[in-house]
């Protein structure tokens, strides 16, 4: 996915104002936290008979971005973010080797601003589950649930969900997801569709391109200027905002860069390109570039 940042894949296992929610939307983001945990605990039974089996394989990223990008959204604005992420990789008995994500995989994953760090922007925990279909490709299915707790404005990107995609070695990248945004007031389910290509071009360079689409996950704004006279002919403007319950919308968005990585160091520099629906919610100020260097462990 061409997201801005980490996530279990990234290691290579792969805002308007506040309202108050309807008690039918707590229930039912309570129903969907509690459904998670249950799915969570019967993938780590499940997990059990691995674990006596073989070690866990784990693996760590840090990074520093310039901006937080959530499919062509952007979450932050232009200000430097840190990222850190980790990950437990649970291989099947048989598998070749453990470096390939052949087995069950659980990550974490969190965001900071650097001008703020003790305050979380995002916040994000996976759980997946990859088969290696040949030698070249691999298939992963993934539970996922985003939590923005320092982002200012709306909840509208808190939530949950269901992902398959599937890639060809370290090059391409095709993936599906079902989407449930937790406390929504239209309980829909949204859809996305990814795809990535990291095509080598030396030793050390890549280029690095995807694009995307999705049903937005909020309702847009609309805007609506009044203009006042008052009895000596002064006039003034008002201006409201406000969102309006629709079916989901649908935008587009992509990205093209140059990936450089040696060892465990990885630095990248994207052009974003989104569609203008993105910014329909919120005006940030906001990069079209997107830098970014990471170091795994």
């Amino acid at each position: 996915m061409t997201d801005y940042r980490l996530s279990c894949a990234a290691m290579g296992w792969r805002h308007c104002p506040a309202r108050s929610r309807p008690s039918h939307a707590i229930r039912l983001g309570a129903a969907i936290r509690k459904g998670l945990g249950f799915a969570l605990l019967a993938m780590g039974a499940c997990l059990s008979p691995a674990l006596q089996a073989q070690s866990t394989t784990f693996n760590g990223t840090v990074a520093l971005s310039s901006q937080l990008v959530d499919r062509g959204q952007v979450i932050t604005g232009d200000t430097p973010i840190v990222q850190g992420a980790a990950a437990w990789t649970f291989p099947t008995e048989g598998a070749a080797s453990q470096t390939l994500p052949s087995g069950w995989s659980l990550g974490l994953s969190g965001s900071t601003k650097v001008r703020s760090p003790g305050r979380l922007v995002e916040a994000l925990v996976q759980a997946s589950r990859y088969w290696s279909l040949s030698s070249d490709w691999q298939m992963q299915l993934s539970l996922l649930y985003y939590r923005y707790p320092g982002m200012t404005g709306s909840k509208a990107f808190d939530r949950a969900e269901m992902g398959a995609s599937w890639s060809y070695r370290d090059v391409l990248s095709f993936g599906l997801s079902a989407i449930h945004v937790i406390g929504a007031k239209n309980r829909q389910l949204r859809g996305a569709a990814d795809i990535n290509l990291h095509w080598p071009l030396t030793p050390h360079f890549s280029l690095s391109a995807g694009a995307g689409i999705t049903q937005s996950l909020m309702a847009p704004y609309v805007h609506h200027r009044h203009v006042y006279a008052d009895s000596d002919g002064y006039e003034y403007v008002y201006t409201s905002h406000y969102s309006y319950p629709v079916p989901a919308n649908h935008y587009s968005y992509g990205h093209l860069g140059l990936l450089w990585s040696n060892g465990p160091w990885r630095i990248e520099l994207d052009r974003i390109v989104a569609a203008p629906e993105t910014q329909q919610w919120a005006k940030l100020n906001a990069s079209a570039w997107v830098a970014t260097i990471s170091r795994s462990f």
